[in-house]
């Protein structure tokens, strides 16, 4: 779909390097242009001895097409002014004096004869301090979700950085909305999209003032249900059951004769938590996925690491 655009992609991490992958799987070229020492800090130090973030790193740029220039050099300028004009837009995650090194600040762009579509990737518009995924979970509240009924004294983050993803991928939905708007009015657009912003624009609705207000904290998607949960097979794997519908739910308790009602599968005494958690421990992961070959009733197995 986007096909024949190129764009820039001077971010580093995750969420700008997301929405370059976002636009790049959509089709477009995109050149990730990195200092030839530092290159970006997922392929550093940044994770210590944590591996992860280099195949992180190889995995949200594939499809990219990396270069790297001595940001130092006295020709740098006009390195990345050859980019520049060959390219639609940016994606922006650097120092205001590091733009300007670079050439890529509001006025050296103007200075080019070309409209750009440019997003610059910046932490929240009201809050001043740094702040990684941890951080826009934590000040929005979104959070308190993951530490509730939690009373360690230290407690390990959730595994996927969801408040970096979701703003990657706001990211790219803002330069595509940069882009069009650059189509249509032939001027560069320079936006500025909000790590924190986009953590309470996109989460909120599923977080509300009204839910978080409510006296119980658990809901169906959190465990509240028998229904939808998650329970330990005998080798050790899990299931997770959604089988949230009627039809679902008859059928999923017909294959493993359950006496379970329609009724109850909303309930929320223990007892029928139990009996269900009792049913898959008599099964391994093998002989589940036996029983539910070629059946519909939102049954999965979760193979445990």
């Amino acid at each position: 779909m986007l096909k024949g655009i190129k764009i820039l992609d001077l971010t580093h991490r995750l969420p700008g390097p997301l929405a370059g992958k976002v636009l790049s799987d959509l089709g477009a070229e995109v050149i990730k242009i990195e200092d030839h020492i530092q290159k970006d800090p997922f392929l550093g130090s940044f994770g210590g001895g944590d591996n992860s973030f280099v195949h992180w790193y190889e995995e949200l740029n594939k499809k990219k097409t990396i270069k790297r220039f001595d940001f130092n050099a006295p020709d740098i300028k006009e390195k990345i002014k050859a980019e520049l004009m060959n390219c639609d837009g940016i994606l922006l995650s650097l120092s205001a004096k590091l733009k300007e090194k670079l050439g890529v600040d509001e006025t050296s762009l103007a200075t080019l004869g070309k409209s750009f579509a440019v997003v610059e990737l910046k932490a929240s518009r009201e809050q001043k301090q740094a702040m990684h995924d941890l951080n826009a979970l934590a000040t929005s509240g979104f959070l308190s979700l993951h530490l509730m009924g939690r009373e360690e004294s230290i407690v390990d983050p959730p595994f996927l950085p969801v408040a970096g993803i979701s703003f990657g991928q706001q990211v790219a939905t803002d330069w595509l909305a940069c882009f069009i708007k650059v189509k249509n009015t032939n001027h560069t657009i320079i936006h500025s999209s909000y790590l924190y912003d986009s953590v309470v624009n996109n989460f909120n609705p599923f977080w509300s003032e009204t839910l978080r207000s409510k006296p119980s904290k658990k809901f169906l998607h959190n465990g509240a249900y028998p229904c939808y949960s998650l329970y330990r097979l005998g080798d050790g794997h899990y299931v997770a059951l959604a089988a949230v519908e009627e039809k679902f739910w008859t059928d999923f308790c017909e294959e493993f004769e359950l006496d379970i009602t329609l009724t109850e599968r909303f309930s929320t005494e223990p007892l029928i938590f139990q009996k269900i958690a009792d049913l898959f421990a008599k099964y391994n992961a093998e002989e589940i996925e036996t029983r539910i070959n070629k059946k519909e009733f939102c049954l999965s197995i979760v193979r445990k690491v």
